[in-house]
Parts: C-alpha cells; sequence; structure tokens
C-alpha cells in the first residue's frame, strides 16, 4: 500500500523566534492528532537550516521528519557555504527539498545540477523531496510528457533509492487556486507510473504542492499520495485539518486492500 505524506516548506518567511513559536504550536496542535499514530501517513517539516535544531527540539518524541530546503551537490571539502547531504544527515534531517520552482528560476539551477544533489541526498540516506513541473500552464497531455522528462532528467545517475516527487507546476504556485483536479490527476498518475517502471525507486511517492490546501486531498484520493503545502499551513489548524483528510485516505486505502 502507498503511503500518505504530507508537509510543508517554511521557506523564508519566518525568523528564528517566529519559526520557534510556530514549531511549538504545530507540536501542540498535532500532538494528539490521529496522523502521528497512523502507521502508514508520513508528517514532514521543512524549516531553514538555522532552524533545523529548533524544528527538531519542538517535535521531540513526535513523528514528524524534519527535512532542508537544499543540499549540496559536492561530498564533504573546500565547497564555501554548502552544507552536505552528509551533515544533514548527521543533524538528523530526514528530507531535503531539491529542485524548487524557485531554485530553477532564481539561482539558475539546471537539472544536471537538480541530479547530482538527489544523488548525493540518497548517496548519504537523506531522501530526496524532488520538485518537478511545467512552466507554462498547457494541455495536460504536454504537460505530463514534459513532467516526467524532467524527472527522468533529475534522477538521471542517482543511486537506487526511494524518492518524493512534489509535482508542483510552476503556474500554480503562490495562484488563487491549484491546478484543476483533473490535470493533476493526469501528470501524478504519469509520474506514477514512470517511477512504477524505473527499477531501483521502490517506495517512491508523488505529492502535489502549488496553492495546495483544504479539501484538495479529499477529491484527488488515489491519484497522489500527498500533498505539499505552503502558506496555508502557516496556521496550524490549517495543517492539521489536511492531516484529517491524510488519516482517511489512510484509512480507505487499508480497507480496500482488505477487501482485495
Amino acid at each position: 500500500m502507498r503511503r500518505v505524506t504530507v508537509g510543508v516548506s517554511l521557506k523564508a518567511y519566518f525568523g528564528r523566534a517566529q519559526a520557534r513559536a510556530w514549531f511549538d504550536e504545530v507540536a501542540g496542535a498535532l500532538r494528539d492528532h490521529a496522523a502521528l499514530r497512523d502507521p502508514d501517513v508520513d508528517v514532514f517539516v521543512i524549516p531553514t537550516y538555522l532552524q533545523v535544531d529548533d524544528a527538531r527540539r519542538a517535535f521531540d518524541g513526535l513523528r514528524i521528519a524534519v527535512g532542508a530546503q537544499d543540499v549540496s551537490p559536492f561530498g564533504p571539502g573546500a565547497y564555501t557555504g554548502e552544507i552536505t547531504a552528509a551533515e544533514l544527515a548527521e543533524s538528523g534531517v530526514r528530507l531535503a527539498e531539491i529542485g524548487h520552482a524557485e531554485r530553477r528560476r532564481l539561482f539558475g539551477e539546471t537539472d544536471e545540477l537538480v541530479a547530482a544533489k538527489v544523488a548525493a541526498s540518497l548517496s548519504a540516506g537523506v531522501t530526496p523531496l524532488l520538485c518537478v513541473g511545467e512552466a507554462e500552464q498547457q494541455d495536460v497531455a504536454s504537460a505530463a510528457t514534459e513532467t516526467v522528462a524532467q524527472l527522468r532528467a533529475d534522477l538521471d545517475g542517482a543511486p537506487n533509492g526511494p524518492v518524493i516527487v512534489a509535482y508542483e507546476p510552476v503556474w500554480a504556485i503562490g495562484a488563487a487556486e491549484p491546478a484543476p483536479i483533473e490535470h493533476i490527476a493526469v501528470v501524478t498518475r504519469a509520474l506514477t507510473a514512470a517511477l512504477d517502471d524505473t527499477p531501483g525507486r521502490e517506495g517512491s511517492l508523488v505529492i502535489y504542492g502549488g496553492s495546495a490546501g483544504p479539501g484538495l486531498l479529499t477529491r484527488l484520493g488515489d491519484d497522489v499520495d500527498g500533498l505539499f503545502l505552503g502558506r496555508f499551513a502557516h496556521d496550524a489548524a490549517n495543517f492539521a485539518a489536511v492531516l484529517d483528510e491524510a488519516v482517511a485516505l489512510a484509512s480507505a486505502r487499508r480497507e480496500r486492500e482488505a477487501r482485495a
């Protein structure tokens, strides 16, 4: 059965003190939440590098994985300003966000660089959270073809291991509404099929991001394995509400498995 995964990246919205307050709020809101007890639901939070230890302290004893917003494509050495995958792993970081549209657009990250970061993460035992998505709104068949090609390029040469693919159509990031349900479903199904056909990627998942909010996971159902949230989750109650949907989806999948 495919797991259900929901998480949030804080980008650079919060300073250190504000992030600490948010971590405490989330820990309080989720401490008794069914999602943290469900063996088929995973929850993650991706703060800035400086906030990683703060997040780990706040979530101590809770089943909330802490990620990083980037990772170096290099190993340890003379690479000033870089944070290696090995150091992330040593610091308790479980996943690394790689290839977000903002990194590609603002910092010129290419598929070759993204692939190097994916490889570095997998080599260190850190799960890549690989962001892919078409830049311009287009027909869904073209979007699926473009996004699957991007996925293959970003995994080129990477060691075996599961990845979490976040489908984030660039034109939907920060928009008033997410991409249409039918559009998301076609592209995420294509990405899932591509991963399933790739040896060594067993256990990989496909989640959706891009103005994701309440009700979306329920509407998408089995077409996705979860959601990647943004500013919507700055309210811890909203985060908890989406996790309610994650628990319901995981329960429905278990029931279907039991009947099979």
